[in-house]
């Protein structure tokens, strides 16, 4: 396993975050982990259930009864869920989980994307990302930050993270082969990011944790 730690450098783009639109509360939700984009709908992981969300109406239009107390990712056909100390394979028409990997935390897990045929997973206190084999969950590199670290997400090769140390929030472009911050947005106050995902159109949708609402942000044009 290679190890990327951080270095001196530039300051960062710094912008305050633009939030698009709100959506949630959701019924029977009181909290919102991962986040993930399938081309078509959000979805959000509230713990004991999946809800792929339209991003035009706002509504559930579906809801899969999966463990998901943290972050959510889709690789093209499949959703990845971690669950406790797993990560499930599931079937995003029928629920079903076709496959389990161990969680590179062990159950200190956070946020997760899919990018360049590997899972991306964050480690919140640790303040680390993984980028697995999601065959076997093998860790195949890892990436320091300086700050905890909720969701993370990957798009037109950049990778971001949201980070969250309870008081402020913001999202970030780092350098995936130092973590170097590049860029940050700034989330206002007491709006909490727990999990991120690009929907490669100018979006970010941003769980906002117990608030339970996702928030779609905007992504600034670099």
């Amino acid at each position: 396993m290679n190890s990327a730690s951080l270095s001196a450098s530039a300051a960062p783009q710094v912008h305050d975050a633009e939030v698009a639109r709100e959506y949630g509360p959701f019924d029977g939700a009181d909290c919102i982990h991962g986040v993930s984009f399938d081309g078509r709908y959000v979805w959000a992981a509230t713990g004991t259930a999946l809800l792929a969300i339209d991003p035009d109406s706002g509504r559930p239009v579906r809801s899969l009864a999966v463990a998901c107390d943290a972050g959510t990712t889709f690789d093209g056909t499949h959703l990845y869920q971690i669950a406790e100390a797993r990560i499930d394979k599931i079937d995003p028409r029928s629920g079903e989980v076709l496959a389990s990997i161990p969680a590179p935390g062990a159950g200190a897990d956070s946020g997760m994307a899919w990018a360049e045929g590997s899972l991306w997973v964050g480690q919140y206190r640790e303040r680390r990302i993984h980028q697995i084999d999601p065959a076997t969950g093998q860790i195949l590199r890892t990436i320091a930050s300086d700050r905890f670290v909720t969701g993370v997400t990957w798009v037109d090769g950049q990778l971001w993270h949201g980070t969250d140390d309870g008081e402020h929030s913001d999202i970030r472009r780092v350098d995936p082969t130092n973590g170097q911050v590049l860029e940050q947005l700034r989330m206002p106050e007491r709006m909490h990011v727990s999990g991120v995902e690009a929907d490669g159109a100018g979006l970010f949708y941003c769980g906002g944790g117990r608030s339970g609402v996702v928030r779609a942000v905007r992504r600034p044009r670099t």
